[in-house]
């Protein structure tokens, strides 16, 4: 947006923050500071957003109006709460019947979708930006946000960083941004991500589950106590948690080993499952140490923890959990020793 805005109001949607942050940041230039309004939707409805675009502006004739989270925000379970409701987008699709003529009013989303009526009402009055990131394209473009910084990330790097951090474009730039500074031009491989990238919200689950395939109960138990001490979530949610991501894990490797068995590469496996080659390849590797009836004691004992989890044991839900894990240590480990 590097020409003077000239439309009464701008519609800024999609996952990718840091595109949509650029693009305010552009916007703002053409105003001075002391006539732009900052607000969001959770504590501004649709009839004060009016008000503030007709208040008009005592440092000149042009006024911005920046109103933040107009479709919600997600809280820590990632459900997007708060945002606007009919009557909000209806006062403000009143407005822009009549806008303002100094005025420009910049609605801020992550997910408003073309069939709503504010994108309706926005298209119709003005313009539309919608920056996206696709989820399949996600590693690719950590690698971009890594290569704009001047920094040279390996793929193994860039994937690693979305299993630490999640799909979150913003939380992925801002850890992008350390890390670069960090690196001071040098390369980032995974190893540097493992040790210095930080979660976003939840713990990862990902060392967990790789975990499993070491059969080193001591590191394993630890590791999942650590998970259950970390964070704001019950320990019954954790472990709900914990339970799924060891059966999704249990279940990849299970498809890889078939793949496998079938003269299948990892490469054309990722391909036909729409995963990373290089998520593929590892998943492939752990997978070499199970023999397929082991993979499939292990998806029975993980049913088990499910029916305990949900009312059949009366055991607290983090020691299912835990004696889950030993057991799918300790049954290979019996497995290979008889």
């Amino acid at each position: 947006m590097a020409d003077a805005p000239d439309k009464p109001v701008y519609l800024l949607t999609g996952s990718d923050r840091p595109k949509i942050e650029t693009a305010l940041a552009r916007l703002r230039t053409h105003f001075v500071a002391e006539a732009i309004d900052v607000t969001s939707a959770l504590d501004t409805s649709g009839e004060s957003a009016v008000a503030l675009c007709n208040a008009g502006s005592l440092f000149g004739d042009a006024r911005l109006v920046v109103i933040e989270d107009v479709d919600g925000r997600r809280d820590s379970d990632q459900r997007r709460k708060g945002g606007w409701k009919a009557a909000d987008v209806e006062a403000v699709s009143a407005y822009l019947a009549n806008p303002a003529p100094a005025t420009v009013l910049a609605l801020v989303g992550e997910d408003v979708k073309k069939t709503t009526a504010l994108w309706k009402a926005c298209a119709k009055a003005g313009r539309i930006l919608e920056y996206a990131v696709a989820k399949k394209g996600l590693h690719g473009w950590v690698t971009e946000q890594f290569r704009q910084r001047g920094v040279q990330a390996d793929p193994e790097a860039s994937v690693a960083l979305v299993q630490i951090v999640g799909d979150d474009p913003r939380a992925l730039a801002s850890e992008v941004d350390k890390l670069a500074t960090w690196a001071a031009g040098e390369p980032v491989g995974e190893r540097e991500v493992l040790a210095l990238a930080a979660p976003s919200g939840d713990e990862p689950l990902y060392g967990l589950t790789d975990a499993l395939c070491t059969h080193d109960a001591p590191s394993l138990i630890g590791m999942s106590e650590a998970i259950f001490e970390k964070g704001d979530r019950s320990r019954r949610d954790v472990a709900a948690r914990m339970a799924g991501a060891m059966t999704g894990h249990v279940a990849r490797l299970s498809t890889l080993k078939r793949f496998a068995g079938r003269g299948v590469g990892s490469k054309e496996a990722a391909a036909e499952l729409g995963m990373h080659p290089f998520r593929a390849q590892k998943l492939s590797e752990q997978a070499e140490g199970f023999s397929a009836e082991e993979l499939r004691d292990a998806v029975v004992r993980l049913a088990e923890l499910d029916g305990a989890l949900k009312g059949q044991s009366r055991l607290a839900a983090d020691l299912e959990v835990q004696r889950a894990l030993v057991d799918l240590i300790r049954r290979p480990q019996a497995a290979r020793t008889a």
